[in-house]
């Protein structure tokens, strides 16, 4: 039984007549007459009388009649919440981010959104701990952070969205006689850092640096989240170390970048996701990150 001869089957039922349920689903006569014999088999009842001058409902077909519609209306309404999420008219999507990514995903959302205005979006921020747990799960569906936090499995993919240098962030009113200071500089500094928790890689390349000009850093405060760092840097109680696109990304009035010599910091950002991952939504966004990647003229950006 498929859903063809369940609508040939409700068309003679609405129609009593053979000829016209054949003119309404585009078949021949002879092809509607299998199908209700087909049917008939399976059910193992007569669904119709037929005469040379009319057709009647058995009480089998009676029976059958409200369900058969049923199942087509079902149907019908399935394919039209698959068509429209195919094509960006509903559905839902999910991103999880590391805060210091947060520059990425939003360009891609602003692009995204533009084009399926009509699919909601949930954002989640993530620590970079609690990042390696959600994207072994079902949670979101697509996740941005720094590529060394991505676990190894053969079941996850990933774009390279961008690659990101360390500057010194200070306060605005901190006397600099120029806009490039040297690592060697930093000794004696009152540093604001994000902690190890929220992001255990940047949190390592910044002590290497500390490890390379073979100094301890004077640790004032930690923060779980850049917000903090910013607001602490911007009241001068010391200074930090965050991704330059971040900084550039979200400039604040009470703080400025400084850019770092004598130090070479490689930092990689990825956009990952589920191989398995159906979601018509998921499909539509990584369309379109990869569309943007591929005009993109910044060779910072790689897909």
């Amino acid at each position: 039984m498929d859903h063809i001869q369940l609508k040939c089957f409700i068309s003679v039922a609405r129609t009593l007549s053979f000829s016209e349920a054949a003119r309404r689903n585009y078949v021949s006569q002879s092809t509607v007459s299998r199908y209700i014999r087909d049917l008939e088999k399976e059910f193992g009842v007569k669904l119709f009388e037929r005469t040379r001058r009319e057709v009647s409902l058995t009480y089998e077909g009676k029976l059958l009649l409200p369900y058969a519609q049923e199942i087509i209306d079902t149907l019908n309404k399935a394919t039209s919440v698959v068509n429209r999420l195919n094509s960006g008219k509903g559905g839902s999507l999910r991103l999880a981010y590391d805060s210091t990514s947060i520059s990425c995903p939003t360009k891609m959302l602003k692009k995204f959104s533009k084009k399926y205005p009509d699919i909601s979006v949930d954002m989640e921020s993530l620590s970079g701990v609690d990042s390696l747990t959600a994207i072994s799960g079902t949670d979101c569906d697509f996740y941005f952070m720094l590529r060394d936090m991505l676990p190894d499995s053969d079941d996850i993919d990933y774009v390279v969205t961008h690659k990101d240098t360390l500057s010194l962030i200070v306060s605005s009113d901190y006397k600099a006689k120029q806009n490039i200071m040297k690592a060697f500089d930093l000794k004696g500094q009152s540093f604001i850092l994000l902690s190890e928790t929220e992001n255990p890689i940047l949190y390592m390349e910044i002590m290497d640096i500390f490890r390379t000009f073979h100094f301890s850093p004077n640790t004032l405060d930690e923060f779980d989240d850049v917000s903090s760092v910013f607001m602490a840097v911007g009241a001068g109680r010391g200074v930090s170390v965050l991704p330059t696109r971040l900084v550039e990304s979200f400039p604040l009035p009470l703080i400025k970048k400084l850019d770092l010599s004598g130090v070479e910091t490689d930092l990689t950002y990825v956009m990952a996701w589920r191989k398995n991952n159906a979601n018509p939504a998921a499909q539509l966004f990584l369309s379109t990150v990869k569309n943007c990647f591929e005009q993109e003229d910044d060779e910072d950006y790689i897909i």
